[in-house]
Parts: structure tokens; C-alpha cells; sequence
């Protein structure tokens, strides 16, 4: 260990009231890997299942005409194993906005304990030209319910 890694703060686990929206994932035994845990590739399906569920919530309503959401960005940090059986509690939140483009952090809860924390970039397209669109006042104030709560 350096110098400056030591003299680094350890970053506070994430916790799952930060997170408003929270959906339940079930592990499945074909997710593990020949380590016995669950694969890292997988990880980034269970974010994604939490990201989905939150913005296709049709009390959401956050639809734009000719237009989608597309992920150009994401992170995970690692930080305990998962083993099967078991559930993960996904844990949804908007981190912040930008001109055409908003960062959703995630994390993974068993039983309480954060088992991976990420975030990714998602950006609004337009359907037709394929290039960014601003994101319209109306869709950030609805999206700014799910704003982070840590």
C-alpha cells in the first residue's frame, strides 16, 4: 500500500434507502462462473434490469416522440461476491443532468449488504438522425423524482 492510498478516506458503502426505485432480481445458477460466484458480466445485467423497470414504470411516463434513451457509459465497482441462490435488491437513483444526457446511479444489495455499486451515462437520441437531443424541461422534472438520495 503507497503513501497516498493510505492516507486515502475509505468511501461509505452505499446504502439502499438512497435508492427510491428498488426492484428484486432472482440469482440464477446460470449466471455463476467456475469460481462459484456470479459472473461480472452479469452484474451489468442486473443494473440494466433495474433501469428498465424504473423508466418503463408507466406512472413514470417519460416517453419523447421520435426520440429513445441509449446507455453510452457505464461503471461498476465490484465489492463482495454473490453467490446462488439468493436474491439482489437493485437499487435505482438519478445522479444528475446534463444538456441531453442524465448518470443513474446503481447499486446491489443481499440482505442489506452492497455487493457492487455503478453508474451510467444515458443519453436522449434521436430516432430519425441517430444524433443527441436535448432532454426537454418536462422530462428532467419527472426523471428528478428518482434523484439520490445519499
Amino acid at each position: 500500500m503507497t503513501e497516498q492510498t493510505a492516507a486515502r478516506p475509505k468511501k461509505p458503502a452505499p446504502i439502499l434507502a438512497d435508492y427510491p426505485h428498488q426492484v428484486t432480481e432472482i440469482l440464477r445458477y446460470g449466471d455463476m462462473d467456475p469460481q462459484g460466484h456470479v459472473n461480472n458480466a452479469v452484474f451489468a445485467t442486473y443494473f440494466e434490469s433495474g433501469r428498465v423497470a424504473m423508466f418503463r414504470d408507466p406512472d413514470l411516463g417519460i416517453g419523447v416522440p421520435n426520440a429513445t434513451f441509449v446507455l453510452v457509459r457505464q461503471e461498476i465497482d465490484f465489492l463482495r461476491e454473490l453467490r446462488w441462490p439468493g436474491t439482489v435488491v437493485v437499487g435505482t437513483a438519478l445522479a444528475e443532468f446534463g444538456r441531453s444526457s442524465f448518470i443513474v446511479t446503481q447499486a446491489l444489495f443481499r440482505e442489506e449488504e452492497c455487493t457492487a455499486a455503478g453508474r451510467a451515462t444515458l443519453v436522449m437520441m434521436d430516432t430519425t438522425t441517430r444524433r443527441a437531443r436535448p432532454l426537454p424541461p418536462e422530462i428532467v422534472a419527472k426523471l428528478s423524482q428518482w434523484k439520490y438520495r445519499g
